[in-house]
C-alpha cells in the first residue's frame, strides 16, 4: 500500500505512507517518510513513534542515515528503545516506587544497574511499545490536528509533519490516572526535526517523556562515536549512586570527565578511572542545563570528524547523554551491522528519579493542566 499527500501550494513538502511489517500478534505498522525536497527524510514507524532512519546531506553532499538502529520490525521488539517515544516517565525511578498525595504506588522494575532494581523508560510496556495513530499534515491542513497546534509557530508552509497520539489508561504499567499523549514531528526546510509534546491528564500522575534516537554522524552502521566531539551548554550534572540514580546533588561539571562546556572528544574520558564513569560503564548522565525551564535554548552541538554537525535545542531543563556502551555488537541495521557505542543517545528530560527528588523540577501533571514542550534536531548548511 502506498499513498502520497502533498500541500496544495506544490510538491514539497511530501509524506509517503507504505507498510513496514507486521507484529507477533498480526497487526500491521505502517512506516510514514517525510521529505522535504532538499535531500531530507525522515522515516517514522507507528510501533513505538519510532523513528527508523533520519537522511540529511553530508558535508560531501550525499545523502547520510544518522540514525541508528535496527532494520526490522523484529529487532525494535527485541531490542527496545531505538528512535523511539519514551513515557510515561523517561529515564530511571529507583526501586520502582515513588508516592503522590499520600499515596504509594509499585512499577514493574525493569533495568537493574549494578544490580539494583529501578523502573525504566516507563516500564515493560512504554509508550515505545504501543501503536500510536499517526496522521500527516501540512500547513493549510490544520483541521487535522487539535486547535492547541495551530499559530504557535510548530510548523511553517514548506514543512512535512506527523501528527501522534496515543491514550494510556488509568494503571497503565502502575501510573495512576488516564494520559493523552500527544505529539508532533516537523521537518523543515532547514533540515531541522523538531518534536512538540503534549500531555494531559485526567488524574495528578507523573509524566516526562524524551525520544530516545541514537546519533551517529558519520552514518549508520560506520563504526563508533567516539571521535565525534560534544558540547554541552551545562556547568552542572547530577551524579548517580551505583545503581544509576541520582544522587540529588547537582554538581559542577569543572575538573571531571563531564566537562563539555568546551568541544570534547567523547572518546577521551569515556573509560575514565572514576566512580561515575564506571557506574555507566561510559556516559549515561543527565546534564542540568543552563537555560532557564521552558524557554528554548541550546543544550549541544555534536560534530564528526569530517565536520558534520548537529545541534540540540530544548526547553527542558536536562538532557542524558548515553553514549551507547550497550549497543550489541552485530545489531542488523537498514546500512549494515553496528557495534557497541555504534551511536550516542541526546535525549532531552526531566532529570531522571525526578518523582523522588522534591527538589528536582516537578514532573507531576495534574488535571486542567498540560504538560507541552518542543526539543530540535537541527542540522546547519555547511
Amino acid at each position: 500500500m502506498t499513498e502520497t499527500q502533498t500541500k496544495p501550494q506544490g510538491p514539497d513538502p511530501i509524506v509517503e505512507v507504505e507498510q513496514f511489517g507486521k507484529l507477533p500478534d498480526g497487526t500491521v505498522v505502517l512506516k510514514y517518510t517525510l521529505q522535504n525536497g532538499l535531500g531530507a527524510e525522515l522515516e517514522v514507524l507507528e510501533y513505538g513513534g519510532t523513528v527508523r532512519r533520519l537522511t540529511v546531506p553530508g558535508p560531501d553532499g550525499k545523502p547520510r542515515n544518522v540514525i541508528v538502529g535496527p532494520d526490522t520490525l523484529e529487532g525494535w521488539v527485541k531490542e527496545p528503545y531505538y528512535g523511539q517515544l519514551i513515557g510515561r516517565v523517561a529515564n530511571r525511578i529507583a526501586g520502582g516506587r515513588f508516592a503522590l498525595d499520600g499515596k504509594e504506588y509499585a512499577l514493574a522494575t525493569n533495568n537493574a544497574p549494578g544490580g539494583i532494581p529501578c523502573a525504566l523508560h516507563g516500564g515493560e510496556q512504554g509508550f515505545n511499545a504501543r501503536l500510536w495513530k499517526l496522521r500527516a499534515f501540512f500547513q493549510g491542513t490544520e483541521a487535522l490536528v487539535p486547535a492547541w497546534a495551530h499559530g504557535q509557530g510548530y510548523y511553517g508552509p514548506e514543512d512535512a509533519c506527523l501528527y501522534l497520539t496515543l491514550e494510556s489508561p488509568d494503571g497503565d504499567q502502575g501510573y495512576p490516572g488516564a494520559v493523552h499523549a500527544e505529539v508532533l514531528y516537523v521537518l523543515t526546510p532547514a533540515n531541522t526535526w523538531r518534536i512538540v509534546y503534549r500531555l494531559t491528564a485526567d488524574a495528578p500522575t507523573p509524566v516526562a517523556m524524551t525520544q530516545h534516537a541514537y546519533w551517529n554522524l558519520k552514518g549508520c552502521a560506520q563504526g563508533d562515536i567516539l571521535d565525534h566531539t560534544l558540547q554541552v551548554s551545562a556547568a552542572r550534572y547530577t551524579p548517580v549512586n551505583a545503581g544509576l540514580i541520582p544522587t540529588g546533588e547537582l554538581a559542577p561539571v569543572a575538573g571531571t570527565p563531564f566537562d563539555f562546556t568546551r568541544p570534547r572528544r567523547l572518546g577521551e574520558a569515556v573509560d575514565a578511572d572514576d566512580d561515575q564513569i564506571r557506574y555507566g560503564a561510559g556516559y549515561d548522565h543527565n546534564f542540568v542545563l543552563d537555560h532557564p525551564e521552558g524557554a528554548l535554548g541550546h543544550a549541544a552541538t555534536l560534530t564528526a570528524p569530517d565536520g558534520m554537525a548537529m545541534e540540540v535545542w530544548t526547553d527542558q531543563p536536562g538532557m542524558q547523554v548515553y553514549t551507547g556502551n550497550y549497543i550489541p555488537d552485530g545489531l542488523a541495521t537498514p546500512e549494515g551491522p553496528t557495534c557497541r557505542r555504534g551511536g550516542v543517545a541526546l535525549e532531552t528530560q526531566h532529570f531522571a528519579d525526578s518523582v523522588n527528588h522534591p527538589d528536582f523540577p516537578s514532573v507531576i501533571l495534574r488535571p486542567g493542566q498540560e504538560v507541552r514542550s518542543v526539543t530540535e534536531y537541527r542540522f546547519p548548511k555547511a
